[in-house]
């Protein structure tokens, strides 16, 4: 796959596509495959294989959402956490991330989850793409995590043998909880399953006596992301379009655009969770 530079002034380059569901031999770059949404097995086959598929003749519903998340996974589904309709306006680039979060509420004296880090699978559902820009791009982090192991051997073995306050960044927030959330970039579940993280609320633990080696850890890993993003290879969502991405594995973010875009966004737990 060959792609052009991202030119971060707001001009969008021209691309070369892409096939759609391969890797580039040269990096962790995907662009995944797009298949009809009455295709259910060859879109759970693709997920498996690659960790995203797109799932396309859907309309541009909530209920979409929830029907693409059921077919996928079918009674693998734990739990499903309220949809979020994203529109951003002459928008700057939305930098790979992972989706997770840690928001508990209190609704009539109740607490709701409302969001969890441990969500394993996102969905997300154009509404409105952008009228210029706003293309999308993903990685499969497992395989960028693997190749920093030769590549910066340090970065890795901070993101493996570290622990960080995953939201420690974002602990002024309302509804977060006052509890630090402890863990590695890269973890493994208790079945084995391999988790790599991707955050900007990621910060030392309070009176971490190497806290200033781990902001700077922390820097270097987001500036490695960051130029890895300039060497992916881009698609588009259209109207109606789902990206259905296994979020343990693969990250996502969009180029920058003009124009109003909106999005739709359902993330969820599965049994394969932690």
């Amino acid at each position: 796959m060959i792609c052009e530079p991202v030119d971060m002034s707001g001009h969008t380059p021209t691309r070369h596509p892409a096939p759609a569901g391969e890797r580039d031999p040269r990096g962790p770059g995907l662009v995944p495959a797009r298949v009809g949404i009455d295709r259910t097995d060859r879109a759970r086959e693709l997920l498996a294989e690659h960790g995203a598929v797109i799932l396309t003749g859907s309309r541009a519903t909530a209920d979409a959402l929830v029907v693409a998340a059921a077919l996928l996974l079918g009674d693998r589904l734990r739990e499903l956490f309220p949809h979020r309709v994203r529109t951003s306006g002459d928008a700057g680039p939305v930098h790979l991330h992972a989706d997770s979060f840690d928001l508990l509420v209190d609704v009539g004296g109740v607490p709701h989850r409302r969001r969890d880090p441990d969500e394993d699978h996102v969905l997300v559902q154009c509404l409105r793409p952008a009228p210029a820009g706003g293309d999308s791009f993903a990685v499969d982090a497992h395989r960028f995590a693997d190749g920093l192991e030769s590549a910066d051997p340090r970065l890795w073995e901070f993101l493996t043998g570290v622990d960080v306050d995953l939201f420690g960044a974002w602990a002024g927030l309302r509804g977060l909880p006052s509890t630090p959330r402890v863990g590695r970039h890269v973890e493994y579940t208790r079945t084995g399953r391999r988790i790599v993280r991707r955050t900007d609320g990621a910060a030392p633990l309070h009176r971490d006596p190497d806290a200033d080696r781990v902001r700077a850890m922390l820097t270097r890993f987001e500036h490695a992301v960051h130029e890895l993003e300039l060497t992916l290879p881009r698609f588009r969502l259209d109207e109606g379009d789902i990206l259905v991405l296994d979020n343990y594995r693969c990250w996502h973010g969009r180029d920058a655009h003009t124009g109003d875009r909106t999005v739709r966004i359902l993330t969820l737990r599965s049994t394969d969770t932690r």
